[in-house]
């Protein structure tokens, strides 16, 4: 049985999470939110004292990432997300943990330790996966791609606003340099860089709504999924 896979890559902050989890429900698929998995095994090395020592901790960084103990849970509120029981939900989409999940993105080891994993997720009906590199390494056989970007500066305001609704105090100066950064690391690591499948429908979300572009999505999904 072919299970139809829609794939979401693009930078931080583009708005890949939300509207993956907008087509998911749409279409009633599974939802993978790969940027989480590096998040938590980035948060799990750094409550273990292994983020700085990669190198010399290597077989161990990859056990531990092998073994995550992770948990997706729905709910009325949308996906809680629990590593080791504990919920970190909040605590995986802060600056610092995306920053922990950019470093260990970029070593070939562990991510080939969640490379099961993640296919693991491609059950019937369907799955929506959001990432950076789900069409271009992780599902290459996706019957719709979408390459979800926006400016810099556009994405640097949207976590703002997110994070001070959390009630974090932050300046947008910092969350630009820190998006800024993570973008060249993710465009320019040896292994998956940060790019746009050759087949990718590309969508610049600088200045349109939420709204805008699901309409955009769900049209170009609806014809993909029909030719396919």
């Amino acid at each position: 049985m072919t299970v139809n896979i829609i794939t979401i890559d693009g930078p931080s902050g583009s708005g890949k999470g939300t509207l993956a989890a907008k087509l998911a429900a749409h279409y009633q698929y599974h939802l993978l939110d790969s940027g989480a998995l590096y998040r938590l095994l980035g948060l799990s090395l750094h409550n273990q004292d292994l983020l700085e020592k990669l190198d010399s901790e290597l077989t161990k960084c990859a056990e531990i990432a092998t073994n995550l103990d992770i948990k997706f849970v729905t709910t009325g509120a949308g996906i809680q997300v629990l590593l080791d029981g504990e919920d970190v939900t909040q605590t995986i989409r802060t600056e610092h943990v995306g920053e922990f999940a950019s470093k260990v993105a970029v070593i070939p080891e562990l991510r080939a330790a969640l490379l099961a994993r993640q296919h693991a997720f491609a059950q019937a009906p369907g799955l929506v996966a959001d990432g950076r590199d789900m069409a271009t390494a992780i599902f290459p056989e996706a019957q719709a791609k979408i390459y979800l970007t926006a400016s810099a500066q556009s994405r640097a305001q949207r976590r703002v606003n997110q994070l001070q609704g959390m009630g974090l105090d932050v300046k947008i100066n910092d969350i630009l340099a820190n998006i800024e950064a993570r973008d060249k690391r993710d465009m320019e690591r040896a292994i998956a860089p940060l790019k746009p499948a050759t087949d990718a429908y590309i969508i610049d979300s600088s200045e349109l709504s939420i709204d805008e572009v699901f309409k955009l999505m769900t049209n170009f999904v609806d014809k993909q999924l029909l030719v396919n």
